[in-house]
């Protein structure tokens, strides 16, 4: 990352970013360089440009940054693992995400999971499952488990669960052994549901019509929802499913991006599966009382703003050295690869800006009539 690129970069920082070294305590007990711009760059030598610790440190080296160690590259992430959270909620906020308190009084948590590889050809996989505060966006659970193996699939079974949660995931957690787990714990769950893993039962025991109720929701925008239970062994689940209606262009996405992979996994696609593309489909455990449907299905589609973001995250963090051996560690690096990702995201936002020649033309502009 060479100067130029370094200027450049620091444009799309969030406002107030070296304040925010000072307020979290990051420089303090420094014995090297304690200049906020470069603390920084030597992160992102190893947080974007996906370099070792070692390599980091060479390559800080080199390019006269910094002379530091290895180790004390590692020490620097994990002194800033307040900084990194301080600026990718400032970077949230920028996208118009911010910090939500549950009018229920439930904790609100959003779910994922992602593989990631250490470097080098025989680097190990790893799958990261992570939750995030929707009243604080901040990271409560980071787990490790492999990929391979009983247990290391998406699950809410790796996470610590309390009273009152409410967690809220995607189709990977439609299972219902996980949502009896949640229910176990006295805690709620929001899913986005796999047909083909859910069974649903009306309050009379019999099979629920999924397809025939799914498609009566004819209004683009509109919600219904009906109670329904789920079983699991003996434990009768009581929910809601909770259905809204894609625009016609988010529907053409979802049916398209069916059919491809049908195509690329070589399975006979169902009808009734390009027709629950047109649709939204949510199991909640939350009660009537705490949440209309309404109010769950926005609670998803805020999940479904932040998994944007993830996604990009998820991409970033295919490379790079993760640590796994203290939860600073892997707070730190969690925030550092999501701060990556807010930054690529604002970037892209303000593509339309640039200008051939490297810099964005409202602010020449500016210079220029203040001369003038």
């Amino acid at each position: 990352m060479i100067n130029s690129e370094w200027e450049e970069l620091k444009l799309f920082l969030p406002e107030g970013w070296e304040e925010m070294a000072a307020q979290t305590n990051t420089l303090t007990q420094l014995k090297k360089d304690k200049c906020p711009s470069n603390y920084l760059r030597l992160l992102m030598l190893h947080l974007a440009c996906n370099l070792s610790f070692r390599e980091a440190s060479a390559r800080a080296k080199l390019s006269g940054l910094m002379d530091v160690s290895d180790v004390a590259v590692m020490k620097r992430l994990q002194k800033a693992e307040s900084w990194l959270f301080t600026m990718c909620v400032a970077l949230f906020k920028e996208q118009g995400i911010r910090p939500v308190q549950d009018p229920s009084g439930l904790n609100v948590r959003l779910v994922d999971a992602s593989i990631v590889k250490e470097p080098g050809k025989k680097g190990a996989q790893w799958r990261i499952h992570y939750s995030l505060q929707l009243s604080t966006l901040m990271c409560d659970s980071f787990q490790l488990t492999l990929t391979k193996g009983k247990g290391t699939g998406e699950s809410f079974k790796v996470h610590d669960v309390k009273l009152n949660d409410h967690i809220i995931a995607d189709r990977g957690y439609s299972k219902a052994s996980d949502i009896n787990y949640i229910a176990e714990h006295k805690a709620y769950c929001t899913v986005r549901v796999n047909t083909s893993s859910l069974l649903f039962q009306d309050k009379k025991g019999k099979a629920f019509p999924l397809l025939s109720k799914v498609t009566s929701v004819k209004r683009v925008g509109s919600v219904k929802s009906w109670d329904v239970d789920i079983t699991y062994k003996e434990n009768k689940i009581p929910g809601r499913l909770c259905v809204i209606k894609k625009s016609k262009e988010a529907a053409q996405k979802s049916q398209d991006k069916a059919k491809r992979e049908a195509a690329r996994k070589c399975y006979k696609l169902k009808p009734e599966t390009l027709e629950y593309a047109k649709y939204i489909i949510l199991f909640t455990t939350v009660p009537s009382a705490l949440s209309t449907p309404e109010e769950i299905t926005e609670q998803y589609r805020l999940r479904w703003q932040i998994e944007l973001t993830f996604k990009r995250f998820k991409s970033i963090t295919e490379l790079g050295s993760l640590p796994k051996y203290r939860a600073d560690s892997s707070r730190s690096w969690i925030y550092g690869k999501l701060f990556v990702a807010l930054l690529t995201e604002k970037m892209i936002r303000n593509a339309e800006s640039f200008s051939p020649w490297g810099y964005r033309v409202p602010e020449v502009f500016c210079q220029k009539e203040s001369m003038a």
